[in-house]
């Protein structure tokens, strides 16, 4: 059915993850391509509105990552336009996004996730306040590819921490620091498709880890006993709903040796480059190459909202 439409990969952006966006975006648009769309890239400006009534754009391939493209903004301008497009609406955008929000989800779903606290631009953080200890990790609330992540294990390097996290946005968390194995599931069209760990070289999986070439290794399936599996996907899929998610996420898991999985984040517009965990899983998972799993995505594309 898209095949007819003209269709406009999304990407860039002015986040933090731009570099990132550019890279997902010329490879969906690629493989967009090579199997006879009528597509055209669009590094995404103040001007997307202009620039997607100039090109008749009549379905958006979203590539792009982070605040302005991740958040719900420029969902909200598509379904302004009636313009269908990839991956979950307004809300569960924003709701993902901002990791305060969706972790106060979670909780009231019953969804395990780590015990945290949240601060804004000029509260003061006391170690001896906190309800946990040593190690924490301190993280901006709407950031991703762990951009201002870091781990405190010592209180001397809590300041800097923190200042790194403010450097990034108004508010942060700072979260009880996990033990585990770091499990990523895939979900595709409202289930699990699969579950890969995530063995970094660094400290933890941090930017460096994510988009430098053997710099972690990717473990399909995880390594986990298959009930254990079994009950991180299905984890994975109940954080993926309670957001209210729709066509593809990638959940990010801590499990724990005690069998327990603490929800980390939902990204409901995982990264398409070749390093990326998703084209991965859905590779790996469910046999769907890449080129493949591009077509099922901008195939699934919707509007939330049906205006008459």
């Amino acid at each position: 059915m898209m095949k007819s439409k003209k269709i406009g990969v999304l990407y860039g952006g002015f986040s933090a993850e731009r570099e990132v966006s550019l890279k997902s975006g010329a490879a969906v648009y690629q493989a967009l391509v090579a199997q006879g769309y009528n597509a055209v890239a669009i590094d995404v400006g103040r001007d997307l509105a202009v620039v997607l009534k100039r090109e008749g754009i009549e379905a958006a391939f979203i590539a792009l990552h982070g605040r302005y493209g991740e958040d719900g903004c420029v969902q909200g301008l598509l379904e302004l336009l009636q313009i269908p497009y990839t991956g979950s609406g307004v809300l569960a955008s924003a709701l993902a996004m901002h990791k305060l929000y969706s972790k106060q989800t979670f909780t009231a779903c019953g969804i395990l996730t780590a015990p945290f606290c949240c601060y804004r631009r000029g509260e003061s953080v006391s170690l001896a306040e906190l309800p946990f200890g040593l190690p924490l990790v301190v993280k901006p609330v709407q950031e991703g590819s762990s951009v201002g992540v870091s781990i405190v294990r010592e209180e001397n390097q809590l300041e800097d921490a923190l200042q790194l996290a403010f450097n990034h946005d108004d508010e942060i968390l700072v979260e009880q620091y996990i033990k585990g194995q770091e499990v990523q599931v895939g979900i595709l069209d409202d289930r699990p498709i699969g579950a890969i760990e995530i063995v970094p070289k660094n400290e933890f999986y941090d930017f460096e880890a994510k988009y430098t070439d053997g710099m972690a290794e990717h473990i399909f399936p995880a390594h986990l006993e298959q009930s254990l599996y079994e009950k991180a996907q299905q984890i994975g899929l109940a954080a993926h709903r309670a957001l209210g998610c729709r066509g593809y996420s990638r959940v990010d898991l801590l499990v724990t040796t005690a069998g327990d999985c603490y929800v980390l984040e939902v990204n409901t517009l995982p990264g398409m480059t070749a390093l990326s965990l998703f084209p991965e899983i859905a590779a790996k998972g469910a046999g769907l190459p890449f080129e493949a799993l591009v077509s099922r995505i901008i195939e699934s594309a919707e509007l939330s909202i049906k205006v008459n």
